[in-house]
């Protein structure tokens, strides 16, 4: 099987080659890895003090690290910080402005045995901490063989997984090289014991410590809640079919106002939501400069949703019926009420069972489905029992930042 890995991950380093030609994000990531090593030792001659490196496969599992970077901080203070990503998706985002606490941000090489043990000794990190699940075998192993604490904070398992498979041997052996992990659920950390893996503790998810963080204080935009004239529903990183479900309803809806972020900001899909919805729509690129009154403000830019929650009394977060649900955890740090696509695979995202479990996350499955739980949200008392479940689901949940980096502190002291 370590030879079969091996040869995939060549063979998926030409691929990746390959497919550049065609693909502007493989194009991005192919690129962003020329050179790779050459600043990877530029920073480490800049930055020769202790190190910690945090992995993350893209945006979303970096949301998760940037709690633990800064709690990170709290107690290591002197210790630089390195960040890398796997996706040009995430990659491409963070790197367009300084982000707190982090001294250097690079992509993780392909998973080469060559590659793995060059990067593991350029960076030389005292302490590494790989988030959630993107687990790369050589890497894994060079760190072990280099006996560097390492841990797995934030992991998500679910029983489907190759790791506790018959065959997934090879991938369950490099669970065993993390000295300890720390999970969001029971659920994960049972399926870790079937496995006769022990060392793991449940500290929940970091991203509710984050979304608390920006709920507190989120960007102020003044133009936007300016043009608020009526009850508002935030429609959040949203695709296709997921307005092939709200284009009706926006269309039917009396006495509202939409703020609609589309997932991609690019190509012809804005245009084609404009000619479908019936009502006053503005970009707000366009909106920004003349002002005009809105029913619909489409966001046509990166960077604004987590704070655009702030001004809405329902929110609708895409995904669910393509590649993967969104962060729903956002709009309920702001307290409201969160709709979502109906999931095949609920456990791939167990905060949407969460949240419906404790009455604030309501999962739609058609225009029927859709119209009934708005019309219900719509009620003061059943509004106000959601809002105040929202509230309370994420008070709940804040900590699992500091829970983690206490126990590494105290596991790395006592081992040192």
């Amino acid at each position: 099987m370590k030879i079969l890995y091996h040869l995939g991950m060549l063979l998926m380093d030409g691929l990746m080659k390959l497919g550049s030609r065609w693909s502007p994000k493989l194009k991005k990531g192919v690129q962003g890895r020329v050179g790779l090593f050459e600043r990877l030792e530029g920073f480490r001659k800049k930055h020769p003090s202790p190190l910690v490196w945090f992995h993350v496969a893209s945006l979303g599992e970096y949301e998760q690290a940037k709690p633990l970077i800064s709690a990170f901080k709290e107690k290591f203070p002197f210790w630089a910080v390195a960040v890398s990503f796997f996706s040009p998706s995430g990659y491409e985002q963070v790197i367009k402005k300084k982000q707190l606490w982090v001294d250097y941000i690079t992509y993780i090489p392909t998973d080469t045995p060559f590659h793995a043990k060059r990067f593991v000794k350029i960076l030389s990190p005292d302490m590494a901490i790989f988030i959630k699940y993107d687990l790369w075998a050589n890497h894994l192993d060079e760190l072990k063989k280099q006996d560097i604490p390492l841990f797995l904070a934030a992991a998500a398992f679910r029983k489907e997984q190759v790791f506790f498979q018959w065959y997934g041997g090879f991938f369950r052996r490099r669970l065993f090289n993390f000295d300890q992990v720390f999970t969001q659920n029971k659920a994960s950390k049972d399926l870790l014991e079937s496995i006769n893996y022990n060392q793991v503790s449940i500290t929940g998810d970091p991203r509710f410590d984050n979304v608390a963080r920006i709920s507190a204080q989120p960007k102020s935009f003044p133009e936007i809640k300016q043009g608020i004239t009526a009850p508002l529903m935030v429609l959040g990183s949203v695709w296709q079919e997921d307005m092939d479900l709200l284009i009706p309803w926006i269309n039917q809806s009396e006495n509202m106002q939409f703020i609609l972020a589309p997932h991609d900001i690019h190509g012809p899909t804005i245009r084609r939501w404009e000619n479908s919805i019936e009502k006053p729509c503005v970009r707000y690129s366009e909106y920004i400069q003349n002002q005009t009154g809105w029913k619909v403000l489409i966001i046509d830019n990166i960077g604004m949703l987590s704070s655009l929650y702030q001004f809405g009394q329902w929110a609708y977060v895409g995904g669910a019926f393509g590649r993967g649900l969104h962060n729903i955890l956002e709009p309920l740090a702001f307290g409201i009420p969160v709709l979502f696509g109906e999931l095949k695979q609920v456990s791939r995202f167990p905060e949407a069972g969460i949240s419906e479990a404790n009455g604030c996350g309501f999962p739609v499955k058609d225009k029927e489905m859709l119209a009934e739980t708005m019309a219900r949200l719509k009620l003061p008392a059943a509004y106000q029992e959601a809002c105040k479940a929202a509230k309370s689901l994420l008070h709940a949940n804040l900590g699992s930042a500091a829970r983690t980096i206490d126990t590494i502190k105290e596991k790395t002291w006592k081992e040192g």
